[in-house]
C-alpha cells in the first residue's frame, strides 16, 4: 500500500480475515457525541468516513468544563472506540462559611457560578461581596469574612434641672446608669463614666455626664447629658451701718438666715434675723444700728444699770475729788486708749465728789447727785477712796481695783469673757481691729 504507518491496520485486518477493502470505505465505529465538548476526526488515507476503522478523533471540551478519559480515540477493529470520553463541569473547591455570616450560590461551586457572602445584623462584610467560579477553578476573589465595626449603643437620660436644696448650695441628683446594647453578639466589655456617680450632691452649675461603652471588637459609643443646678437666691444683703452680720450657707441663698448686731454704743432697730423665703424675698424689715441714747433721768440706780444690759460693759471710776491724782492718770490712760474701749464695748462711768457735791457723767450726759450716789452705794463703791469697778453685760462685778490700772491689764481681762470671744470673731470677720 506504500503508506508505512498503515502497516498495523493492514495485519489486523490480514489477521482477523477482514476484507482490506473495506476499512476505508465503510462506516465502522458509531458516530461519537460528547455533550458539552467538540470532536475533531481524521479518517485513514484514502477513507471518506470518520468512523471508519483506524480513525482518530480529537476530544476537546468547551469552557468551563474538563475532559474524563482519553484526549484521542482510535476507532477499532471491534466497532468500539478506544476509550469513553466525558465533559464534565468544573468545580472550585468549597467556600468556607464566614464566621458570623454565610453566602449564598446560583449553582454551587461549578462553574461560573456566582456567591454573594452576606453577614448577620450588627456585622460588616470586610472584602468582595461577590465572587465567581473561574474557568481555572479558582474563586474570583478572596474569601470574605464578617467583622464588628458597627459601634455600641448606648442612651442617656436627658438633662436634669435642679434647684439647689434650702440653705444648701447642692442637690442630690439621681438617674438609671444607662445599658448598652452591642448590635453583634450583645457583649459588652467596659462601661466607663466620666462625671459624677448617680446619687451626687451637684452643686451650682452645668456639670457633663458622660458614658463610654465598649465590645468585644473595642468599638466605642458614647452618650452625654447634663446636670443643671440652680440656686434661687433673694440677693446680697449689707451689714447695717455700726454694726454686724452673719450669714448661713451662701449669705443670699433660699434658706439662708443671717443675723444682725451692732458695735458697742448702737442699738439694732429692726429685725435681728432675716430669712432668704421661697418667693425670694427676705423676711423681716432691714435693721439698722442707731446711738445708744443713755437716759440719766432716771430714778434708780437698778434702772440705769437696766439700760446697758446685753449691750456694755462698764467701767466705774470713783474719785472723792477731781484733783485725785490717782484718778487724773487713769482717766488720761484711759483716754489714750479709747479705740481699745470700744472695741471692747466698754463705757467709762465718772463718779466725781461726795455728796451733795456728787457728779455721774457717762460721756457728755451728767447725772443728778442722787442718781449717782445711788451707784455708788449699789455697787458698794467707797466714798472718799478712789476704785474702779467693772462691769460685765450681765450686770455682774468683774473686777475692782484701788490703784492705777494699765488698759492692757484691762483688755486682756476683759477679752478672756465667754461673750467678748464671740464677739472677737465677729470683729475678726468685719476687719475690725485696734493697735492697742
Amino acid at each position: 500500500y506504500g503508506v508505512p504507518n498503515m502497516w498495523p491496520v493492514l495485519l489486523l485486518i490480514l489477521l482477523l480475515g477482514i476484507p482490506s477493502h473495506i476499512h476505508t470505505n465503510t462506516p465502522w465505529c458509531s458516530p461519537i457525541k460528547v455533550k458539552y465538548g467538540d470532536v475533531y476526526c481524521r479518517a485513514p488515507q484514502g477513507g471518506y468516513y470518520k468512523t471508519a476503522l483506524g480513525t482518530r478523533c480529537d476530544i476537546r471540551c468547551r469552557k468551563g468544563y474538563e475532559l474524563h478519559g482519553s484526549s484521542q480515540l482510535i476507532c477499532q477493529s471491534n466497532k468500539r472506540w478506544s476509550d469513553k470520553v466525558i465533559c464534565k463541569q468544573k468545580r472550585c473547591p468549597t467556600l468556607s462559611m464566614p464566621a458570623n455570616g454565610g453566602f449564598k450560590c446560583v449553582d454551587g461551586a461549578y462553574f461560573n457560578s456566582r456567591c454573594e457572602y452576606y453577614c448577620s445584623p450588627g456585622y460588616t462584610l470586610k472584602g468582595e461581596r461577590t465572587v465567581t467560579c473561574m474557568d481555572n477553578k479558582a474563586w474570583s476573589g478572596r474569601p470574605a469574612s464578617c467583622v464588628d465595626m458597627e459601634p455600641p449603643r448606648i442612651k442617656c437620660p436627658s438633662v436634669k434641672e435642679r434647684i439647689a436644696e434650702p440653705n444648701k448650695l447642692t442637690v442630690r441628683v439621681s438617674w438609671e446608669t444607662p445599658e448598652g446594647r452591642d448590635t453583634a453578639d450583645g457583649i459588652l466589655t467596659d462601661v466607663i463614666l466620666k462625671g459624677l456617680p448617680p446619687g451626687s450632691n451637684f452643686p451650682e452649675g452645668d456639670h457633663k455626664i458622660q458614658y463610654t461603652v465598649y465590645d468585644r471588637a473595642e468599638n466605642k459609643g458614647t452618650c452625654k447629658f447634663r446636670v443643671k443646678v440652680r440656686v434661687r437666691r433673694c440677693g446680697k444683703l449689707n451689714a447695717p451701718e455700726n454694726g454686724y452680720m452673719k450669714c448661713s450657707s451662701d449669705g443670699d441663698n433660699y434658706g439662708a438666715t443671717c443675723e444682725f448686731s451692732c458695735i458697742g454704743g448702737y442699738e439694732l432697730q429692726g429685725s435681728p434675723a432675716r430669712v432668704c423665703q421661697s418667693n425670694l424675698a427676705w423676711s423681716g424689715t432691714e435693721p439698722t444700728c442707731a446711738a445708744m441714747n443713755v437716759n440719766v433721768g432716771v430714778r434708780t440706780a437698778a434702772a440705769l444699770l437696766d439700760q446697758f444690759y446685753e449691750k456694755r460693759r462698764l467701767l466705774i471710776v470713783s474719785t472723792p475729788t477731781a484733783r485725785n491724782l490717782l484718778y487724773r492718770l487713769q482717766l488720761g490712760m484711759l483716754q489714750q486708749a479709747q479705740c481699745g474701749l470700744d472695741l471692747r464695748h466698754i463705757t467709762v462711768v465718772e463718779l466725781v465728789g461726795v455728796f451733795p457735791t456728787l457728779i455721774g457723767r457717762i460721756g457728755t450726759k451728767i447725772m443728778p447727785p442722787a442718781l449717782a450716789l445711788q451707784l455708788r452705794l449699789l455697787l458698794r463703791i467707797p466714798l472718799y477712796s478712789f476704785s474702779m469697778v467693772l462691769v460685765d453685760k450681765h450686770g455682774m462685778d468683774k473686777e475692782r481695783y484701788v490703784s492705777l490700772v494699765m488698759p492692757v491689764a484691762l483688755f486682756n481681762l476683759v477679752d478672756t469673757f465667754p461673750l467678748r470671744k464671740e464677739e472677737m470673731v465677729l470683729q475678726a470677720e468685719m476687719g475690725q481691729t485696734c493697735n492697742t
